[in-house]
């Protein structure tokens, strides 16, 4: 299959998807009237169930699940790794314990930027530590070994906030947060994480041409011109804007970033620069898809607590990601 070709065939998935979603809940909505009640009766119960919960949903689904494909794209062109992702190097993490730090100590001046915005903070100070850890000049595996570092000194601010929390009742609220969800979410939610995200975007999406360089190596690269210290950098604040805005409003969904860009790398002819594009769509698609499967699940299972979408995610690329490892792993030994 041709670039092109696959590009606009993850377009149209993004759409086909979008379309279901906004159709699908416990009630399925007609398409024509998703269109049109809205505009044509506002204050029907209907038309504000799509303005207020499902369009909503469906647009965060979209601009997260584009973050993440495209910042775990950029991590593996970055590092060189198909095993690569935003997690990785901390960011994700670091912008949970930000966010959670802000739920605990900013209540009392409590504002709707207050969560993203700290969730943005974590995850900048967390890459930015990864990468003082590893050093200007280190290995891939030196960088991974930092970011495990630092995910786990997160993790533990995190048991720390959680262990001091003032009721049972708000331990298992910040314990689902963290889990990943796109229910109960609003178009504000939308406009807050969308500076950050699309500073991020346009970090990563000008990073292209430096990234197919790299893949001839970095002296490679140097010798035509392509500043590895700054790009590095400049990869690091855009996927920590990024994943720390995708993370501050829906809580960590995780493996977006490590399995899209795999799977969508052979239709890039394994060129860095043309899966950016193909990863963000990728990553969108399997977000939306994920959303409803959780949805279906909870409309036909009944569950005493509805299924979190980040943890689907993670029960889909768990095993992608172990088939991964002994894939490298047969490959190193054969």
């Amino acid at each position: 299959m041709t670039y092109q070709r696959c590009l606009l065939l993850l377009a149209a998935l993004v759409f086909v998807l979008s379309l279901i979603s906004l159709c699908l809940g416990q009630t399925w909505i007609d398409l024509r009237q998703v269109f049109t009640l809205p505009f044509t009766d506002p204050d029907a119960t209907t038309a504000v169930i799509i303005r207020e919960i499902r369009l909503p949903r469906t647009l965060i689904a979209v601009v997260v699940g584009m973050s993440l494909g495209l910042s775990g794209a950029a991590m593996q062109g970055l590092l060189q790794n198909p095993l690569a992702s935003p997690g990785l190097v901390g960011s994700a993490s670091g912008a949970a314990l930000g966010a959670v730090t802000a739920l605990y100590f900013f209540s009392g001046v409590w504002h709707p930027q207050t969560v993203p915005l700290a969730g943005m903070v974590g995850a900048l100070i967390t890459t930015a530590l990864v990468y003082l850890m590893a050093g200007r000049d280190a290995t891939v595996s030196t960088l991974i070994l930092a970011g495990v570092a630092i995910n786990a000194l997160a993790a533990a601010g995190l048991s720390l906030l959680l262990n001091l929390a003032p009721s049972p009742f708000a331990v298992r609220e910040l314990v689902l947060w963290t889990l990943g969800d796109l229910s109960d979410r609003s178009l504000d939610d939308l406009w807050l994480m969308l500076p950050c995200t699309l500073a991020g975007w346009a970090l990563l999406l000008g990073t292209g041409r430096s990234l197919d360089a790299l893949t001839l190596g970095e002296r490679t690269a140097t010798s035509m011109g392509i500043n590895t210290y700054w790009i590095s950098w400049r990869i690091f604040i855009a996927v920590s804007l990024c994943v720390g805005a995708a993370v501050a409003t829906t809580g960590m969904i995780g493996f977006i970033g490590l399995v899209i860009p795999h799977l969508l790398r052979p239709a890039a002819k394994q060129q860095p620069g043309k899966l950016l594009p193909l990863s963000a769509l990728g990553g969108a698609a399997m977000l939306l898809s994920a959303d409803i499967g959780v949805r279906l699940i909870d409309l036909y299972t009944h569950l005493p607590v509805p299924l979190k979408v980040g943890v689907l995610t993670a029960l889909v690329g768990a095993p992608f990601f172990l088939a991964l490892i002994l894939k490298s792993r047969h490959n190193y030994l054969r």
